[in-house]
């Protein structure tokens, strides 16, 4: 079962643990100074907030696959709905963890993430090996240096 995604940019990320953990009941699943993500049951969501972004609110939607096969599927319907905003990226090193991702932006330039993660890293944006992509966090490499959502995904 695949697991909704949402990341948010905030300005206090003391303030947000504190509110989003009375919110959701529970302590995030991974916290870092820069970082938290609540990976939550009931409903099934990868929530995260970070402080990367100079802008504060939506960061970017997506949907969490639970095996390769899943997010080649996810992959698909990204390029059904615009081939276009369609990016793949393999081996991204991105939010203390190695995935697999496919990007899509929607009509209103929302950002779209589908991803399968592989392994966990240590440190934010912990440089890629050369075989892999190597890629602003929560960025298509082709678009990390144009910015403009704070995830590094380009804006239109």
């Amino acid at each position: 079962m695949n697991r909704f995604h949402v990341h948010l940019s905030v300005a206090d990320l003391q303030a947000s643990i504190g509110f989003y953990s009375r919110l959701f009941g529970a302590a995030p699943t991974i916290e870092k100074t820069d970082y938290a993500k609540w990976m939550l049951d009931d409903p099934r969501v990868n929530f995260a907030i970070s402080t990367w972004n100079g802008a504060r609110g939506l960061n970017h939607l997506g949907v969490q696959a639970d095996s390769d096969e899943e997010l080649e599927k996810i992959g698909a319907h990204f390029a059904d709905a615009d081939a276009s905003t369609t990016i793949a990226e393999p081996g991204a090193h991105c939010c203390y963890a190695v995935s697999d991702k496919h990007w899509v932006r929607d009509p209103q330039g929302i950002p779209w993430e589908a991803f399968h993660t592989l392994d966990s890293i240590p440190t934010y944006g912990e440089h890629a090996p050369a075989k892999a992509t190597q890629s602003g966090c929560c960025a298509p490499a082709s678009s990390a240096s144009t910015g403009g959502c704070g995830c590094g995904v380009a804006q239109p």
